[in-house]
């Protein structure tokens, strides 16, 4: 399973560079970047990354105050122009505290000792849900989407079906619901339906299906309706005829 990471740096040439410097780690899946602390926890408690690569020196939040205030903590790798916090990085079990400028050797002893970390430590329950859900994606990738073009503009537009929320109908299309920005594509609830892993995907009426992984709670309301609300704060209800499939994925938590 591919660990997800998400940079946080208030300078965009140092994200690039990061991003640039991790292309080779194929067991790394970038999920996302911020550019201050305040962007940074609402990102990480919507995607959950196994692996955050966090600046300390930020603007509005410095990186320490950023990782206590999580909830779920991730592995941390602190990256940094600063070598006096050192000492504090490593109180908080950091996995590496990287000094800028560094190359591409010193990243690489960092990721391999988190690779070495995560194979040793015994994983939560959630881990081998989520472990098992991105087998099943990667067994069957030509079964499935995996990506969603647009045409946008004269170009193609791809989205990354692991950052879709949720699927909405709307008329002769389908919103598409992101944590950027909702995206119309031509299609039909039952065609994407269709194509979309039900490992990682709950259809809850004929007009919603949503993304497990986004999924924040679930509650019953009467006349065999359930009421879900995602990460993101959206609410959404379901219609008495998916009831089965509801009863269903609850009784897999």
């Amino acid at each position: 399973m591919k660990l997800r990471c998400l940079i946080i740096d208030d300078e965009f040439l140092a994200r690039q560079r990061l991003l640039k410097l991790l292309e080779p780690f194929k067991s790394l899946s970038i999920v996302g970047e911020c550019r201050n602390g305040k962007d940074a926890l609402e990102k990480i408690r919507i995607k959950e990354p196994d692996l955050i690569f966090l600046d300390i020196q930020m603007p509005d939040i410095d990186g320490f105050t950023v990782y206590e205030k999580l909830q779920k903590k991730p592995y941390v790798i602190f990256t940094t122009a600063y070598d006096t916090y050192a000492l504090n990085a490593f109180k908080i079990n950091a996995v590496d505290y990287l000094l800028k400028p560094f190359d591409e050797d010193r990243l690489t002893i960092a990721i391999e000792r988190i690779l070495e970390i995560k194979k040793t430590n015994k994983a939560s329950q959630l881990e081998k849900n989520i472990k098992k859900l991105l087998q099943n994606i990667e067994k069957d990738s030509n079964q499935f989407l995996t990506q969603i073009s647009l045409p946008t503009k004269g170009r193609d537009f791809s989205i990354n079906i692991d950052d879709v929320i949720c699927f909405k109908s709307d008329g002769n299309y389908v919103k598409i619901i992101t944590d950027e920005k909702p995206h119309l594509y031509r299609t039909t609830m039952n065609l994407i339906n269709d194509r979309l892993d039900p490992m990682q995907f709950l259809r809850i009426h004929r007009s919603v299906i949503i993304n497990k992984f986004y999924i924040e709670k679930c509650k019953y309301l009467s006349n065999n309706e359930y009421e879900f609300t995602l990460k993101n704060g959206i609410k959404l209800t379901s219609s008495r005829s998916y009831k089965p499939s509801i009863v269903s994925y609850l009784g897999t938590l």
